[in-house]
């Protein structure tokens, strides 16, 4: 059965199935914009971190149950919480008992004694009944029950701050099992003491802000006083500031930047009040928030520039993103494909110099040929994914808009004329008077945009461009324009009164303007090269496909094995099935197997391994 069926079972499955988020219809972007406002806004004044400053806090080990265990299996997964299909199919490989790769030597990956949720938890907005419908329920399912009881650490992302921590904190924080998992931190950051001297950091940063004092005592007392010589800790972010201090914040590394040099390779002396080195290292980076998977080595030292295809090395230090646990596919084709960290132009008073360099690895997934021609699927009419027909109401919001313009419009003309009937006037009036109106009205806009131009070319520091916001309308406008004329030239017949014409015309004017309004929004959608408009180009798909995590191997060696995987579909067919601790629950009709996306990444926990050729 699918998802719609699923939901006239609720309250036997205990919770209800939801569809993927339309991120461009408009009744959900007016809800989360308005949440976006509140959480920016009031942030600063509802900042749940400080009051956990109260709460008890320790370090966690993993497994939890075999302190003197040698090895450890455990998984990464971020950006879940949404539509069921995906989330669900995700929880499903998560929770099997073992994965086998394909290929001729089939390797067997054990399910992972540790769950690190790495941020975003839940989409749009957090709410109580939304973890439990998209998160709680769909993991609850997949493993209801575990004799090894799994630890589950989960870290906020921005979606989770939406309001304030609240429901995260009852969710992840209470020490409450989801299924077979078990929570056991007390906070929205954490360390896990995991076998052979690595450690895992899970930090927040309160939407990008910084780290409260409270966080910055738990992390030196649990972790910078326990690291030894040698030692490799594991950070998960809520976000890839690396890839954005490229983009277009050149300081958006240094919070991390800051916490490495600081609190991993530095301590304090209780003595002394100076920092003294601990020889211990990042040697991992992980995180989500970009829904895709895409992977930067470090350049050793003495190392030319990078290939995108660099010989694998234990010693080479590795930042991860990895966001492809439910929520909707993000572009990977405009991902630099340098990173020096901190990037040269940042205001970070104490950073390493010469910076580290980090390249791009050749593969992403979804791949860059795959991601262009996905994000063109928003403006081919044709497709599933088209703009309007995946996000309900978009069409018939542009068709209201076009219908305003078109008597907006009319109005003007009919001032012009100096007449009182606007739509008679237009219909009457040659070609001579349409033209001179809509190159008087194109003229007019053509100075408001020269004006706009020119003071932007007076301030400093600012690229004199028109701002996406201005294109929209203007390109909106020209098809007013276009539904103008059209309406203009459709033969009403003659005996048809002014209120026929003009219901008519407005008619006319929805119709045309909510399937041609729609197409040039998304065209305009796909020329965008940054900002929230190219963002748009995948979100406004909602694409449920491309699914995965990483799995990790922490071997006797003491070396880190990270096992990208995607799921070779996502399960759109379920069925209900008796399950003693449950009830009922639902269950693929046929379980999702998984594939490497790329051969497996060696991590040694020292720079001082040498590297295979």
């Amino acid at each position: 059965m699918r998802t719609h069926e699923l939901r006239a079972h609720a309250e036997e499955i205990g919770f209800t199935p939801q569809e993927q988020t339309r991120w461009l219809a408009p009744r959900q972007l007016a809800r989360t914009a308005v949440k976006v406002v509140l959480a920016t806004v009031f942030a600063d004044y509802a900042d749940k971190r400080e009051i956990q400053g109260a709460l008890s806090a320790r370090m966690l080990r993993a497994p939890l149950h075999r302190p003197d265990a040698q090895e450890l299996w455990f998984d990464f997964v971020a950006d879940l919480g949404d539509g069921f299909d995906a989330t669900g199919s995700v929880a499903w490989a998560l929770a099997a008992p073992s994965l086998t790769l394909p290929g001729p030597a089939a390797t067997e990956l054990p399910r992972g004694a540790l769950l690190v949720l790495g941020g975003d938890e839940v989409y749009p907005t957090a709410s109580a009944r939304d973890y439990e419908d998209k998160t709680k329920g769909p993991y609850r399912a997949a493993l209801p029950t575990a004799d090894d009881e799994p630890l589950m650490v989960a870290l906020p992302g921005n979606h989770d701050w939406y309001d304030g921590l609240t429901a995260f904190l009852r969710v992840f924080a209470q020490q409450r099992p989801i299924g077979g998992w078990r929570t056991r931190q007390t906070r929205s950051y954490f360390v896990v003491q995991l076998p052979q001297r690595w450690w895992l950091v899970g930090l927040d940063s309160q939407l990008g802000e910084y780290f409260d004092d409270p966080q910055l005592r738990y992390f030196e007392t649990h972790l910078s006083a326990n690291l030894q010589p040698g030692d490799g800790v594991i950070v998960c972010s809520a976000e890839p500031t690396w890839v954005k201090s490229a983009d277009k914040d050149v300081d958006a590394f240094n919070a991390l930047h800051w916490f490495d040099r600081n609190y991993v390779r530095t301590r304090l002396d209780p003595q002394t009040g100076e920092r003294t080195p601990t020889d211990a290292a990042i040697r991992l980076w992980l995180t989500g928030d970009r829904h895709h998977y895409a992977r930067y080595a470090e350049r050793l030292p003495d190392e030319p520039a990078g290939t995108g295809d660099l010989p694998a090395d234990p010693r080479r230090r590795q930042l991860v993103t990895c966001g492809l646990g439910g929520a909707y596919l993000a572009a990977t084709h405009r991902l630099p494909a340098t990173l020096p960290l901190p990037p040269a132009g940042s205001r970070l008073r104490e950073k390493d110099d010469p910076p580290p360099v980090f390249d791009r690895a050749r593969t992403t997934h979804p791949d860059a040929a795959d991601s262009r021609r996905i994000s063109r699927g928003l403006a081919r009419p044709w497709s599933r994914t088209w703009l309007p027909r995946r996000n309900p109401g978009f069409a018939e919001l542009t068709a209201g808009v076009h219908a305003v313009l078109f008597l907006l419009t009319s109005f003007l003309f009919a001032l012009a004329e100096g007449v009182l009937r606007p739509v008679d006037a237009v219909r009457t009036a040659d070609a001579g008077e349409l033209g001179g109106f809509v190159g008087g009205l194109c003229g007019a806009v053509a100075v408001l945009f020269a004006f706009r131009w020119a003071y932007r070319l007076v301030r400093p520091h600012v690229r004199a461009t028109p701002s996406t916001g201005l294109v929209a309308v203007l390109v909106q406008v020209a098809v007013a324009l276009v539904v103008l004329a059209l309406c203009v030239a459709v033969p009403f017949p003659a005996e048809w009164s002014g209120w026929a014409v003009l219901v008519s015309c407005l008619v006319l004017a929805g119709l045309v303007g909510g399937a041609l309004g729609s197409e040039v929004f998304a065209l305009w959608v796909l020329s965008a090269r940054h900002g929230a408009a190219a963002e748009w180009q995948m979100s406004g798909q909602s694409v449920e496909e491309y699914k995965g995590f990483l799995r990790l191997h922490l071997a006797p060696d003491g070396d880190l094995t990270l096992y990208p995987l995607t799921l070779d579909r996502i399960c759109r067919d379920w069925r209900l099935q008796d399950d003693p601790s449950l009830g009922r629950r639902p269950v693929p009709a046929r379980p999702p197997t998984v594939r490497l996306i790329e051969e497996p990444v060696v991590v040694a926990r020292t720079a001082g391994k040498a590297g295979t050729p």
